[in-house]
This record gives structure tokens, C-alpha cells and sequence, in this order.
């Protein structure tokens, strides 16, 4: 069962130069419970994509030109942003920034700033009851008792020792492995159908960015909340993600179940992604060439000027979608078999 459909997702933004052409025609799809890794090179259009989702892209430079986006049977382009903020962002998608110390508030403490998140997870649930009041709306305070029970508990969830002392500390005051697992309790704590992890491990050590990655999905899997994974890094997508999705300048490459995607690459830029990991050999392949500018971007294929495999169609013609196995597919002329 899918959660979360788009089609033919066109995003623009509007720079003195020009109009950047950030995402293309872009399909992609999440399942219920389903972890979906979004990779490729920096500036290709991953963070774009969870912003569109979360409708977040900036007002004065950011447009959504084409495409639909269904959550849950409902396109959000067509909700107005009051109901966006009312029923949707926060409540039914939440977001985990790659840096929480800069999305914390550092005036408030963290039990205060959890508390905001539970008091409007309580509001959303009213309006679901047909504004019946809930019980604990009540409480607007984290030194309520319930509501402070409500927060150790989730701080428990995410192993933040003595969760009870912890609350009443400042953003500056935890380290970065306790801010992101706070984060992560605040991500969870309205119980979001979708949780978008923009690079959520980038800025923690190996050790702490592991034990970040398997808390996120174990607690995804007990939530059964599906996960849109942002990343450059195809180590931890092959840790996390159930399926991993591969993006180039706006357009997607390669989309198959995880397992898949690394025993038969099909695209030749996710061979070369993955060529250029470490290996016991010592010997590191690049990619060769640039990113192409998104203000007057190819045709047709956008990797064709730096692909060794491209024929004549690539240069004119957009590759349309081929399945070579069971949900792998890939958008190439001159796949990998």
C-alpha cells in the first residue's frame, strides 16, 4: 500500500541568472512502513524533493511548476497552506534536519520545545473528534505530570539517559548524538505517517551516526511510519532503506528494493556511484566531468554529456522507464543487463 505518490513533479527556482530547473518530471513513490533512500551527488535535488513534499520550498524564489503529489490519497498541491499547516506538516509528515542544533531553539529548554510538539499534536487530534476535547489538552505546561510522563517516555524511546534531568537542559547543553535523538523523539512523538530525514547523521562521529540509524529504524518499524531517507552516503542507505532511489540533476536514474540495487546497478551513473566508494583494492573510480547547470540544462538524458555508455537518443530524447527485474527500474537507453 503506497502513502505517498508523485508524478510528474516539475520544481523551478528563481535566481538572478535564471530560472534553476531543480527537479524534472520527477515520479517516486513510498509504501506504508517503507524506508525509500533518496542518494545522488550533492546539488542533484534530494533535499529539493523533501522540501516540495513538506511544502517548504522558499516563497520568494521556490515554484512547483507541474506535477501532483499525493499523500494519502489527497494531492497537497491543491490544499491551501493553511490547511497544509493545520492538518499535514508537523501532524501527518514531520521533518529531521540534518543539523539540530540549528533547529532547536536555544532559549527554551528541550522539555518546553517537546512540549509545544505534543500540545499541537493534541489540537490536531480534536479537530479529528469533531472537536471533542481531549483530556490532556489541558495541559500546557512540561511540568504537568502527564504530559511530562509523555516526554520521558519518548526520550526513553530514543535512550537519552536520565530523560527526567535531561528535559529541563538547554539544546547547547546536550551533545550531537543526544540533540539528534531528541529530534527523533520529536519527529515520532505526533505519530506522522511519513517522516522526511533530511541527512540526518551528517553532522555526528561513525560511532553515534551508526547508533542514530538503527534507533531510526527500529522506532520507524514500531510506528509503522514510513521514511523518505535523504542522503549522499550509499553505506548508510544500504544499512537503513528497504528500496533506494538514485537522482541526477533533478531527474531520477534508478529506483529498486535495496538488496537489488547493489547486486545488479543497471544505470551507469549508479555504477559509478558505486565505483567510486572504497574498496580493499585502494583503487577510487570517478565520475568524470561536472554536473550540468540546471539553468540551461541537456537534453534528453541529463547524465548523457558525462555517461561512457550514451548513444544518439540520449542526447535528445528523455529515457522512458524500463523494469529489467521485479521493482527495479531504471530510465536508460543502454542499461547494465
Amino acid at each position: 500500500m503506497r502513502i505517498l505518490d508523485i508524478e510528474g513533479l516539475t520544481v523551478f527556482y528563481h535566481t538572478d541568472q535564471g530560472a534553476v530547473e531543480a527537479l524534472d518530471e520527477v515520479n517516486f513513490s513510498i509504501g506504508k512502513g517503507e524506508i525509500v533512500g533518496l542518494v545522488g551527488e550533492s546539488g542533484c535535488g534530494k533535499s529539493t524533493m523533501g522540501k516540495t513534499i513538506a511544502r517548504v520550498l522558499p516563497e520568494s524564489t521556490g515554484e512547483i511548476v507541474s506535477g501532483s503529489i499525493s499523500f494519502q490519497g489527497e494531492d497537497l498541491l491543491k490544499l491551501s497552506e493553511k490547511e497544509i499547516n493545520r492538518r499535514v506538516r508537523g501532524r501527518a509528515i514531520t521533518i529531521i534536519p540534518q543539523d539540530p542544533f540549528v533547529s532547536f531553539n536555544p532559549v527554551f529548554t528541550i522539555g518546553t520545545q517537546f512540549s509545544d510538539i505534543l500540545k499541537y499534536k493534541l489540537v490536531a487530534g480534536n479537530r479529528k473528534n469533531g472537536g471533542r476535547k481531549n483530556p490532556l489538552q489541558k495541559l500546557m505546561h512540561p511540568s504537568s505530570k502527564e504530559l511530562k510522563k509523555q516526554i520521558i517516555q519518548m526520550l526513553n524511546r530514543v535512550q537519552i539517559p536520565s530523560p527526567e534531568k535531561q528535559m529541563y537542559k538547554y539544546p547547547h547543553e546536550l551533545s550531537g548524538g543526544q540533540r539528534q535523538r531528541v529530534m527523533i523523539a520529536m519527529a515520532l512523538a505526533p505519530q506522522p505517517s511519513l517522516v522526511i530525514a533530511d541527512e540526518p547523521t551528517t553532522a555526528l562521529d561513525v560511532t553515534i551516526g551508526a547508533q542514530v540509524l538503527e534507533l531510526l529504524k527500529d522506532l520507524t518499524k514500531q510506528f509503522q511510519t514510513s521514511v523518505l531517507f535523504i542522503t549522499h552516503d550509499l553505506g548508510v542507505a544500504y544499512d537503513i532503506c528497504d528500496r533506494i532511489t538514485v537522482m541526477y540533476a533533478g531527474q531520477i536514474m534508478e529506483s529498486a528494493p535495496t538488496d537489488s540495487f547493489f547486486k545488479n546497478p543497471c544505470h551507469p551513473y549508479t555504477r559509478g556511484l558505486l565505483d567510486s566508494l572504497p574498496n580493499p583494492q585502494g583503487k577510487i573510480q570517478t565520475i568524470q566531468g561536472d554536473i550540468p547547470s540546471l539553468i540551461n540544462p541537456p537534453k534528453g538524458c541529463r547524465f548523457h554529456p558525462r555517461c561512457p555508455r550514451r548513444v544518439d537518443e540520449c542526447t535528445e530524447q528523455r529515457p522512458e522507464l524500463k523494469e529489467l527485474f521485479a521493482n527495479h527500474i531504471v530510465h536508460c537507453f543502454k542499461p547494465f543487463l
